[in-house]
């Protein structure tokens, strides 16, 4: 029998394949989107052909892709070319300079929103800006800030723009703080329920749908570059389906998914969620879609009732007496119609009252086989593992502690915050656990920092949470971001690992996960991402291997033109300290082009070196804009 020669193959690499029965090989083949063969060099190259793509990996780690358990990347993805990311900026005074220089390429009546990512203890400072500070910066462009789901920031434009004044009555579960004659100063406070910040940023303009698009396939491509190839969309407020689902359906339509996307439906009416369940139910149906783009059931929100917000500068909220008897009502018709379901649940006495309705649904609707969970559990006891385990349930972490674990311990002591969620405890009992996000409002969405959080149990600002016994190995905490999601997508042998048969997606970081420093890993990109066989992602060696071109960000003052993404990454390079002078880079420049022809170096550090891999990322588009900076954009085209 004479097999087929792959598409692809990629060879001289460190593959970590999560396969326990061929856990290590240094070469994959790929056909139809699917590995072909794992093993070593001289075993895969041997099925080569002519038209066989090779790629050397020059000694690079390899790992299957990352998937994302908890990612609102359907409303992250339409908003994300209006947003200005603070996420992974180390200082305050460099955040309000990216808003600062924001605020002049924002024509009205636009607003300039920084929605959430990141948290006041990642900047030197240790603190979010005054409202004095925002006033200062801009006067006449609104700026909205949203901290996690705590609090927003706005300044006097922006209270304009929404219209609140002294005469404003006060949200349920939240406050417009107000001056002594009682007009609103600008900061909004979730006391915990975080409605006031969603109906207040909810106020602001929106792209035009064809935006949308181009804002999701860039929202996309940053997940690609820090390694991202799939994602469970956990729905989300203001998220109405099918409405708000057009965009992605048209991506997924034109075979524009760069991540694969498993999706549930969240309701959106508060007393009427059953008849949002038993409609969806008879209109849409579990499974429905394909692998890039598929239905996953119902949640994170089934009843609002029994949403217990997780503002842990507030004290924890009681669930209502309706609770019970309204997710009674959503869940029967879920197990009825064999829906999967995710509930959002932040402490344990939440977690116990809903599994009362749940093993009380049990009795007469078996939800044997039915891939339900838990989304967050920071407070989970082990009664409550042992009752979800029980029920054939799941757990879904998510780094939530990463960027609150400072307000917990201030709360509840630091010995309370121990085991919040305790990860490594529910992995020895053996239920189904995973992690991811919740990004992008509440967290952010660099999966990195979800890895190192779970290594060194430490949150973003430096804070030890955790002993080492509640700390995973690297290994463990890889299989919670990759072959531990697909139970929780109803996938399992499908994708997560680097195994024959299985969908080929998978990553090659800028730095060595199993080798680097603990402190190294949160700072990780990737430099080449494939999903499904297909590149969608190349930088440094392997920028030339990129297929998936991208249009610019639209509109044109789009903050992704400037920053990029995760920590100004685009920006980076000549914005920070070590940035090079002008008059250093338009000398190097010029030796370059006085070099004769065939002996111009490859690359050239200007100033102090960043280090190889940064560069090699970076170096073509930074190149490019010194280029035109400098009136010499046509140099770029001479060989």
């Amino acid at each position: 029998m004479t097999l087929t020669p792959p598409d692809l193959i990629l060879h001289r690499g460190l593959v970590t394949t999560l396969d326990r029965s061929n856990p290590a090989a240094s070469a994959v083949a790929i056909s139809g989107g699917k590995f072909l063969a794992v093993g070593r060099d001289d075993e895969v190259m041997r099925l080569a052909g002519s038209q066989t793509e090779i790629i050397d990996l020059q000694g690079r780690r390899v790992l299957p892709g990352l998937v994302d358990n908890h990612l609102h990347i359907i409303r992250g993805g339409s908003n994300f070319n209006m947003e200005l990311r603070w996420d992974g900026v180390r200082s305050l005074a460099d955040a309000m300079a990216m808003l600062k220089r924001q605020v002049a390429i924002t024509p009205p009546p636009q607003w300039v929103r920084v929605v959430g990512g990141f948290t006041e203890h990642q900047f030197a400072e240790k603190r979010l800006p005054t409202i004095e500070e925002l006033n200062a910066v801009v006067a006449d462009t609104p700026v909205f800030i949203l901290h996690l789901y705590d609090r927003a920031l706005l300044n006097a434009a922006a209270l304009r723009a929404v219209g609140y004044t002294k005469d404003t009555p006060e949200p349920p579960g939240g406050e417009i703080t107000r001056g002594a004659r009682g007009n609103p100063t600008g900061l909004l406070l979730a006391k915990p329920n975080a409605g006031i910040l969603y109906a207040t940023l909810a106020k602001g303009p929106k792209l035009p749908f064809d935006y949308q698009v181009n804002s999701t396939r860039h929202f996309m491509r940053e997940l690609n570059r820090l390694g991202v190839t799939g994602a469970i969309d956990a729905g989300g407020g203001s998220q109405n389906y099918p409405e708000d689902y057009a965009v992605i359906q048209k991506l997924a339509d034109e075979g524009q998914l760069t991540v694969r996307l498993a999706y549930n439906l969240f309701t959106q009416k508060p007393k009427g969620e059953k008849e949002d369940f038993l409609n969806w139910t008879k209109t849409s149906k579990y499974k429905q879609g394909d692998d890039y783009f598929r239905h996953n059931g119902a949640g994170e929100m089934l009843v609002f009732s029994a949403a217990d917000f997780e503002d842990f500068r507030q004290p924890r909220p009681d669930m209502p007496p309706e609770m019970e008897g309204e997710l009674d009502g959503v869940v029967r018709v879920l197990a009825e119609n064999r829906w999967p379901w995710r509930l959002h649940a932040t402490y344990d006495e939440t977690i116990s009252r809903a599994l009362d309705v749940f093993e009380r649904v049990n009795q007469d609707i078996p939800l044997e086989g039915l891939n339900w969970f838990f989304d967050h559990a920071e407070t989970i006891s082990d009664e409550s593992i042992d009752r979800i385990a029980a029920l054939g349930g799941g757990i879904a972490v998510q780094r939530r502690m990463a960027y609150q674990g400072e307000y917990f311990v201030e709360r509840y002591r630091p010995d309370a915050a121990e085991a919040t969620p305790p990860v490594a405890r529910m992995l020895e009992k053996g239920i189904h656990v995973s992690a991811g996000t919740d990004a992008t409002r509440v967290v952010s969405y660099n999966p990195w920092i979800s890895l190192a959080w779970l290594v060194t149990g430490k949150t973003v600002g430096g804070l030890r949470l955790y002993p080492q016994r509640n700390c995973l190995d690297r290994e463990t905490a890889l299989r919670m971001w990759t072959e531990n999601v697909t139970w929780f997508s109803n996938e399992e042998g499908r994708k997560g690992r680097i195994q024959v048969g299985q969908l080929a997606d998978l990553i090659v970081p800028d730095r060595d996960f199993f080798a680097c420093a603990e402190s190294e890993i949160a700072g990780a990109t990737s430099l080449l991402t494939m999903v499904g066989g297909r590149i969608v992602y190349g930088a440094g060696n392997f920028a030339s291997l990129d297929k998936n071109p991208v249009p610019p960000a639209m509109p044109d003052w789009s903050p992704v033109r400037s920053f990029g993404g995760y920590a100004g990454w685009a920006d980076a390079m000549f914005q920070s300290k070590n940035a090079p002078e002008p008059h250093d880079v338009a000398a190097a420049l010029a030796a370059i082009i006085e070099a004769p022809k065939g002996s111009r170096p490859p690359r050239t550090v200007v100033g102090e070196p960043f280090g190889a891999d940064a560069v090699n990322e970076l170096a073509a588009p930074i190149q490019q804009r010194a280029l035109d900076g400098l009136g010499l954009g046509h140099l770029a085209t001479l060989a």
